[in-house]
């Protein structure tokens, strides 16, 4: 074990409202033996002086992955790698993890695991009764690929629910899948204790690893970490990052690569454009249409939208917008 993570541990140990890690979804491929983890948290590591937000998820290639988090401690992480090893099925590791907390306190963790089992990957997840509200997940599969998706602490189920409905909407491969599950969380206080900054989270990750990749070095790991009062969402720089090396399919066209701004951003719900714009429409994070004008304008009108975290459509390019009232 790593000296920073026992670090991170005992402080992060130190308090009841940062021992919780917060959305976060692992999945297996079945065509390419892919196995992956992304997760984010509205914990200021860099006050702890963590630099790697990936350490909740463990990968192992070729095999499975575990999110383990909800008072996230090492020893519950070290016995969740134990049983990885086993013929166990991810519902047995549940289960097992359950009757064998390091602590003897399952009631405040949070697991989603994945593994293959066979040719055939398999997910579960158990959630404790006294995570905090709101808390819960969702387990599935699409075209051979089995995901689970967990969360505590969250605005409400909307939030599993549009990390659902993005990663089984998306175009490309498993990673592509895996960053779209974590736009799906991109709302301001997804993690209800980031409301306040405006943001999602303070922090984010992805990694996936091929079944050739050794255990610590995948090869996609990005993190991005950052402080409260930074105002800045890590999932759009994870995006950004992400973008770097991979493309997704994604036909939108990005308000930089055609020098239209709009702001305030964030803003009370009226907005500027730099050039005006036509055929306009606002979705949330679930893709509904709620707010639609047509015709050439430079101002637009929608405070009648609730705080949150929006995708804005024009004519010409998309971009997100946060309301803040």
């Amino acid at each position: 074990m790593k000296p920073w993570i026992l670090f991170a541990s005992f402080l992060i140990l130190t308090s009841e409202l940062q021992s919780q890690d917060t959305f976060s979804i692992v999945a297996a491929d079945s065509i390419t033996r892919e196995v992956g983890s992304a997760g984010a948290s509205c914990v200021d590591l860099i006050a702890f002086g963590i630099t790697d937000a990936s350490f909740l998820g463990q990968l192992f290639p070729d095999k499975g992955a575990i999110n383990t988090q909800a008072a996230y401690i090492p020893g519950n992480q070290q016995i969740a790698a134990g049983r990885m090893n086993t013929s166990d099925s991810p519902k047995e590791i549940a289960e097992w993890l359950e009757a064998n907390d390091f602590e003897g306190n399952p009631d405040i963790r949070q697991y989603g695991i994945v593994k293959f089992i066979g040719t055939s990957p398999q997910s579960s997840a158990f959630t404790g009764q006294k995570c905090i509200d709101y808390k819960n997940h969702i387990t599935g599969s699409i075209d051979g690929i089995a995901y689970s998706i967990q969360g505590n602490i969250l605005i409400g189920q909307e939030i599993l629910d549009a990390m659902e409905a993005r990663f089984r909407n998306a175009k490309g491969s498993m990673a592509c899948r895996m960053m779209e599950a974590m736009q799906g969380a991109n709302s301001v206080g997804a993690d209800i204790r980031c409301e306040p900054n405006g943001t999602s989270s303070l922090f984010a990750f992805i990694k996936v690893a091929k079944p050739t990749d050794k255990a610590d070095k995948p090869y996609l790991s990005l993190s991005v970490v950052t402080s409260n009062g930074e105002r800045l969402e890590p999932i759009d720089e994870l995006q950004r990052l992400f973008n770097q090396s991979f493309a997704c399919g994604n036909t939108q066209i990005q308000e930089e690569e055609n020098h239209i701004t709009f702001y305030p951003n964030p803003s009370n719900g009226i907005l500027t454009f730099s050039i005006p714009q036509q055929d306009i429409v606002i979705l949330d994070v679930k893709g509904n249409s709620l707010f639609t004008m047509k015709g050439p304008t430079q101002f637009i009108n929608c405070s009648g939208l609730p705080n949150g975290s929006y995708r804005l459509i024009t004519s010409t390019f998309s971009g997100k917008i946060i309301i803040q009232h």
